[in-house]
């Protein structure tokens, strides 16, 4: 046996469980995500409420395309430096990370740049893309967009190369706390007395350049605990080897990221402005409503790359089924409750967007199938297998895009929901399928099974104070009650299949 299978041996025979690891691990990433979602939903309520559907629309549009371009721009550098700078550190000490930088940042930063040209030199590009607003306004908008595109690019790779180095906080507390904070704060005042397009626009595009600061600083720091601070060759690592793997992922990150947004654009642009304002809002409620995911999937995702890397294929599916478990348990309620009272839910944002409930109703359903796979697109990228994610999110984005563009001009929101909420079904149902028939990775046991059944359990609840209530507060507020009291019942009667015991050890040890 070699010293580094010792070595591995003995690190697992020590070693905590996969899915414990996994249960602590997730803590940084759910309050990143609860924080993210909490200011991003209040962030939509102070945009809508000061400058009402249309102008939402108009804001979030230009957000649309700046997030978009700004992901595609990346070139999925961030992922290659997440990948590169560990193996670097591991191997020659840092030495490379400088080239690694400059390999991962003089591209996309050329990228970038060009990419912003159209949008602030080319007046056509904005009023294609806002027709209803007036010539000048939509000039000014998309202009503004596109000055700050380059600086938010290079800020979100500089957070990849801080990842390297073993570490989520910065991005936690950059891109997930520290922005959505920010820009609440900026916003308030803005809306309260200087309510406009441009300013709330700003308030929203100010926070993206501070965080490219803050991610500089962040990995200034890190090079400098690791003796890595400053640059010293570009090492071993040619920059076809490093472009090899981070372009397959960058389409495939632009497909991911584009599902999101592209449904905001495809209404600017065949239906109105308030539609666009609308959508963006039902999107918020169904993002906050996938925050379990989100944290599990920063949790897992590296302690299965690790158990692959070791052959611990055993460990890896146990981790896969528990964490599924974990989701569905905690998500299929919350998407239950909504898609029961969604006039309700929407009403928070104002009067005008309740008639976007039907469409909240679809990408409820679709949401519950994709946590219903858990993070089988994870795993996909965690077993190496880069070209099949490619292919799942392609024909994703194929799939909504033929719909869209069918559906939106006869069915506005509605048509942009069931064309994301196909997209969302397509994706997930392929990656479940290919991690199960070909990776051998089951997701359905005894947990899973009573998590489905606990959810079936709250519909019920849910539907009977739907009908004597109605789509009201009060019968919001009701189902949350009685839901909730099924589902503490019915989490303590089936705590030992559903691997709670785990997650509250570590609630108990965080606590001490």
């Amino acid at each position: 046996m070699t010293a580094e299978a010792t070595t591995r041996r003995r690190a697992g025979a020590t070693a905590p469980s996969a899915v414990a690891v996994a249960a602590r691990g997730g803590w940084w990433g759910m309050a990143g995500s609860v924080a993210n979602a909490a200011f991003s939903f209040l962030l939509v309520g102070l945009i809508t409420r000061a400058v009402g559907a249309s102008g939402a629309g108009a804001i979030f549009t230009g957000v649309a395309l700046f997030t978009i371009l700004s992901n595609a721009c990346k070139l999925g550098a961030d992922t290659g430096l997440v990948r590169f700078v560990p193996r670097d550190l591991a191997v020659d000490d840092g030495r490379s990370v400088g080239g690694l930088l400059r390999m991962a940042l003089l591209p996309a930063a050329f990228v970038a740049t060009a990419a912003a040209v159209p949008l602030v030199m080319f007046p056509a590009v904005a009023t294609t893309l806002l027709p209803e607003l007036p010539p000048a306004d939509a000039i000014a908008l998309v202009r503004l967009f596109g000055l700050f595109l380059p600086a938010a690019t290079v800020g979100a790779i500089l957070l990849g190369a801080a990842r390297g180095y073993g570490t989520v906080v910065p991005f936690v507390g950059i891109e997930q706390i520290g922005k959505p904070v920010l820009r609440v704060l900026i916003a308030v005042p803005v809306a309260c007395y200087a309510p406009g397009l441009l300013s709330l626009a700003s308030a929203w595009l100010l926070p993206a350049l501070a965080g490219s600061v803050a991610a500089w600083i962040a990995l200034r720091r890190c090079r400098a605990r690791h003796g890595t601070k400053y640059p010293t060759g570009n090492g071993t690592l040619t920059w076809r080897t490093f472009w090899g793997f981070s372009a397959p992922r960058a389409v495939s990150s632009v497909f991911d990221i584009s599902a999101a947004w592209i449904g905001v654009i495809l209404l600017s642009v065949l239906a109105t402005a308030d539609e666009a304002g609308v959508y963006t809002a039902i999107g918020r409620v169904v993002t906050a409503g996938t925050l379990i995911q989100l944290a599990v999937r920063l949790a897992v995702a590296p302690e299965l790359s690790r158990l692959l890397a070791v052959d611990k294929v055993r460990e890896a599916h146990e981790l896969h089924r528990v964490s599924t478990c974990w989701i569905v348990l905690f998500s299929w309620p919350l998407f239950l409750l909504v898609a029961g009272f969604p006039r309700t839910v929407l009403s928070v944002f104002g009067p005008e967007f309740v008639h976007g409930a039907p469409a909240l109703v679809v990408l409820c359903a679709a949401s519950m199938v994709n946590v219903a796979v858990g993070n089988a697109q994870t795993v996909l990228l965690m077993a190496g297998k880069s070209s099949w994610h490619l292919a799942v999110t392609a024909a994703a984005c194929t799939v909504q895009l033929t719909v869209g563009f069918l559906a939106v001009p006869a069915w506005g929101v509605l048509g942009t929901a069931v064309s994301w909420g196909a997209a969302i079904i397509v994706e997930n149902l392929a990656a479940a399928a290919l991690v199960r028939l070909r990776l051998g990775f089951p997701s359905v046991d005894g947990g899973y099974v009573t998590a489905l059944g606990l959810g079936l359990a709250v519909s019920v609840v849910l539907a009977a104070v739907r009908t004597l209530e109605g789509d009201t507060p009060s019968g919001l507020a009701v189902g949350m009650a009685l839901g909730m009291c099924v589902f503490a019942i019915s989490l303590w009667r089936y705590r030992t299949s559903l691997r709670v015991n785990e997650l509250v050890g570590v609630l108990r040890r965080r606590a001490a």
